[in-house]
């Protein structure tokens, strides 16, 4: 077993998992303990979208539903986790259309607790980004135009990224300190690399989707202008990006590419459109003449849902973080069958749409049915239980 103070968990050390070889030799096939790690990042993405108040009838729309201590309890993460954590920050970001502006929560910082650091190895700093729910959101999504990133590289004025979720990244909001992302995000890591200072850390940046194209942003930010544990070497910084859009032009993946202590695994399904998006876009003030095409970054792990036995055979949702999940537990290799490993709960498949087989009993987007009739077991899987019995003695 490799990797100093690493858990009985893994086969691997944690630098490996976290991509200080790019991930050589661990994405064809999937490496088992990787897969474990791709499906624990995703659960803590899955947090937030379920923190979250949607409703817009109500008064606190935007909103975390949970206190920060509370989170990870109420939203399905403590039960049978080893990986324990400590949400430290929440941040919010501002959209706009027009005139239009509106900020709403969209992220929180984790520390590793000190059993978290044992299962993990060292002590992980996550920043997580939830995906568009906003009307708002939707609208800055749908910016095709590039601008220039001064904030991220102050001496490169040559990459471009999108223009909405820069915006996005940069803007203070109405929230708290009325700061923004970046900054709130950049103060609390380093208020945790301070405290930690002692230790072997490392900081991780995920999302899913719009999430992923922020954490894209925020990933080599932290790199680009890194901040120095204690002066020792520069801590690494690894995002875990699932069905991310592209970020920026040419340029934006070559600087991305040039920080020697990021790494970046990008995973996408054959089906799900986004990664796809944007084709191309134009600098803010030019004409579509003189349009260039979004790039990738990173390393790419691409998956195919589709290929699963439990699955209902059309009409889904294919850019469900769930499903994304399901896949990678089912991952062997893009030429291999799909053969379920049982590190992802199977009735999660479900959780937001109408994906399982009927034959597995799981009802349709459970999550969102008011009276609920899933409850979590004690090892953190679901199971249907809508049913109490009135015993009598």
């Amino acid at each position: 077993m490799s990797g100093s103070g690493i858990g009985n968990i893994w086969n691997h050390g944690w630098k490996e998992l976290s991509g200080s070889d790019n991930w050589k030799d661990l994405l064809e096939p999937l490496d088992s303990d990787l897969r474990r790690y791709l499906i624990h990042y995703g659960a803590m993405i899955e947090a937030v979208g379920d923190g979250f108040i949607k409703d817009s009838d109500s008064k606190n729309v935007g909103m975390p539903r949970y206190a920060r201590t509370n989170l990870f309890e109420n939203t399905g993460l403590v039960r049978g986790n080893p990986f324990k954590y400590e949400v430290t920050k929440y941040f919010y970001a501002t959209s706009e259309l027009a005139f239009w502006k509106e900020s709403d929560w969209i992220g929180y910082v984790a520390v590793a607790t000190n059993e978290g650091k044992f299962a993990l190895g060292r002590r992980d700093i996550v920043v997580v980004w939830r995906g568009t729910v906003r009307p708002l959101e939707w609208a800055d999504d749908a910016i095709f135009l590039f601008v220039n990133a001064p904030l991220i590289f102050p001496k490169n004025p040559d990459p471009l990224v999108h223009e909405g979720w820069y915006f996005m990244y940069t803007t203070t909001t109405d929230k708290d300190d009325g700061k923004s992302p970046r900054d709130e995000i950049r103060e609390e890591v380093e208020r945790l690399v301070e405290l930690y200072k002692a230790e072997e850390v490392s900081i991780t940046v995920i999302g899913h989707s719009l999430g992923a194209s922020m954490a894209t942003l925020n990933a080599v930010d932290l790199a680009a202008n890194p901040i120095n544990n204690n002066n020792k070497d520069i801590i690494p910084v690894t995002a875990f990006l699932y069905a991310s859009p592209k970020v920026g032009d040419l340029n934006f993946q070559k600087a991305f590419s040039n920080q020697q202590n990021l790494r970046a695994l990008r995973i996408s399904d054959v089906h799900d459109k986004v990664p796809t998006l944007p084709p191309f876009g134009w600098k803010d003030g030019e004409n579509m003449d003189s349009k260039k095409p979004y790039e990738e970054v990173g390393v790419g792990l691409q998956i195919e849902s589709e290929k699963s036995d439990y699955l209902k055979p059309k009409d889904l949702n294919y850019h469900d973080l769930m499903l994304y999940m399901h896949g990678i537990d089912l991952y062997q290799t893009s030429k291999g069958k799909f053969e379920r490993i049982g590190d992802f709960d199977l009735a999660k498949v479900n959780k937001y749409q109408d994906a399982l087989n009927d034959k597995y009993g799981i009802p349709i987007a459970w999550f969102d049915i008011k009276d609920r009739v899933m409850v979590q077991l004690p090892n953190g899987n679901y199971i249907v239980d809508d049913h109490e019995n009135d015993k009598t003695f």
